[in-house]
C-alpha cells in the first residue's frame, strides 16, 4: 500500500493530539506493510456527511493521490459506507478507515485457530452495517445488470443472511474454545500456591520482551504495533517460598480500539478477570505515555477490572537514561498503584520486579491461610 493519511481537527481536538494520532496511524500503516507517502490535515467543526472532508479538500486529495502515485487513502476516523463510496469514486483510490486498517493488521498477524476466528468475527461484524447501509447503486452492480426492480436489494439480503450465518457459526466455535481454555486454566484458579498475573498495555510497549525476561521463555518479539495477537502463558518458580507465578501476555490495546475487536477478543481477555495481579506495562520513552496509560485504564474500566491489584511497569527507561545506575529508587505511585521502572531490552531492574512478584505471591499465601 502506498498511502496518504487524512486527519481532521475538530474544535475540541488539540494540534498535538492530531499530530500524535496521525503518527500512530502511520505506525499502523507500517505494521500493515504499507508506506506512508503524505498526510493531509483539515480543521472543521463536524465531518462532512458525504465525503468527510468536503468538496474542496477532496479535490486537493485527488491531486495529491495523482501527484505522488498513491493507491490507498487511510482516514484517522471511522467512515460511513456512503463516505467511503464517494471518496473512492472522486479520488480513484482505495479508502480505509481506522478500523479497516486495524482489522487488516490483525488478519495478517493471526496465527492460531482462535485468533483467526476472532479476527474473522470482528471483520464480519464491522462489515455487516455497511451491507445494510448500501443502497440501490452499489447493490445493483452486484445484480449483474438485471433490470428487475429490487434485484440489488435481494442480493443484499442474501449477503446479509450469509454474514449472519457465518457470525453465528464462529460464535459457537469460540464458545467451544472458551470452554476448553477454561478447563485448561481451572487448576490455576483453585491452586493457592499459584499467583496468576496478566500483562496488559498499549501495543508495542514491550510486553512480549518482559514475558521473556521474567520467565526465560522464547517468544516472538518485534518493534511494531500488534506484533503478536495470541495469548501466551509461562511461569516463574520461587522455591524459597514454594510458590509459582503464572504470567499471561494479552493482546496489546490501542486508542479507540474498535468495539468489534474488543467483543471478538473477549474470550482471550477472560484471562484478565481471573488474574490476581495485573502488570500494566507503559513505554516511558513515549512522550504520550500518560495518555496511553489512561486509554488502557478506560478499557479495563469497561471490563470492570479497575479495582484489580495493579503494578505499573515503566519500561524502555534505557531510551531515556544511559545507564542503570541512574534509575532513581522512587516510591512514586500512580493513582494508588505501585510503580517500578525497568528496561526489558537491557534487563535493568528486572530483579526488582521479580521480587515484587514474589512479595505478591507471599501475600496470596497469607490470604489463602486466612491470615
Amino acid at each position: 500500500m502506498r498511502c496518504i493519511l487524512v486527519g481532521i481537527k475538530t474544535g475540541k481536538k488539540k494540534d498535538s493530539e492530531l499530530k500524535s494520532s496521525l503518527s500512530e496511524l502511520e505506525g499502523l500503516v507500517k505494521a500493515a506493510e504499507g508506506l506512508t507517502l503524505g498526510k493531509l490535515y483539515q480543521k472543521r467543526e463536524v465531518p462532512d456527511p458525504s465525503t468527510f472532508i468536503g468538496k474542496g479538500k477532496i479535490k486537493q486529495l485527488r491531486e495529491l493521490v495523482e501527484g505522488i502515485e498513491a493507491d490507498t487513502i487511510v482516514f484517522d476516523a471511522d467512515l460511513t459506507p456512503v463516505q467511503i463510496s464517494n471518496i473512492e469514486r472522486l479520488t480513484n483510490a482505495k479508502v480505509l478507515d481506522r478500523t479497516d486498517l486495524i482489522l487488516q493488521i490483525f488478519s495478517q498477524r493471526a496465527k492460531t485457530k482462535q485468533a483467526k476466528l476472532q479476527v474473522e468475527l470482528a471483520t464480519l461484524q464491522h462489515e455487516l452495517p455497511r451491507v445494510y447501509g448500501q443502497k440501490g447503486k452499489s447493490l445493483s452492480r452486484i445484480g449483474g445488470g438485471m433490470k428487475t426492480k429490487g434485484a440489488g436489494e435481494k442480493i443484499g439480503e442474501i449477503k446479509v443472511r450469509t454474514i449472519k450465518d457465518r457470525i453465528s457459526k464462529i460464535k459457537k466455535e469460540l464458545t467451544k474454545i472458551k470452554r476448553q481454555r477454561y478447563q485448561q486454566r481451572k487448576w490455576r484458579v483453585s491452586d493457592p500456591d499459584v499467583l496468576k498475573v496478566s500483562l496488559v498495555g498499549y501495543t508495542n510497549v514491550g510486553k512480549s520482551t518482559l514475558l521473556k525476561r521474567l520467565t526465560k521463555r522464547d517468544t516472538f518479539i518485534s518493534d511494531q504495533l500488534f506484533a503478536t495477537l495470541d495469548t501466551k502463558t509461562s511461569f516463574i518458580s520461587f522455591p524459597e517460598i514454594n510458590k509459582k507465578v503464572v504470567i499471561t501476555d494479552t493482546v496489546g490495546f490501542v486508542k479507540d480500539m474498535p468495539k468489534e475487536l474488543m467483543e471478538a477478543f473477549m474470550a482471550t481477555l477472560e484471562e484478565l478477570k481471573e488474574a490476581d495481579l495485573i502488570l500494566h506495562v507503559v513505554d516511558i520513552s513515549d512522550n504520550n505515555w500518560h495518555e496511553k496509560l489512561k486509554s488502557v485504564d478506560r478499557i479495563l474500566e469497561k471490563m470492570d477490572l479497575e479495582d484489580k491489584p495493579q503494578v505499573i511497569v515503566m519500561n524502555k527507561i534505557d531510551k531515556v537514561i544511559p545507564s542503570e545506575e541512574l534509575i532513581e529508587d522512587s516510591s512514586d505511585r500512580i493513582d494508588g498503584r505501585d510503580v517500578v521502572v525497568v528496561s526489558t531490552e537491557k534487563g535493568w531492574n528486572i530483579d526488582k520486579l521479580r521480587n515484587i512478584l514474589m512479595e505478591y505471591a507471599g501475600r496470596k499465601e497469607i490470604a489463602a491461610g486466612g491470615g
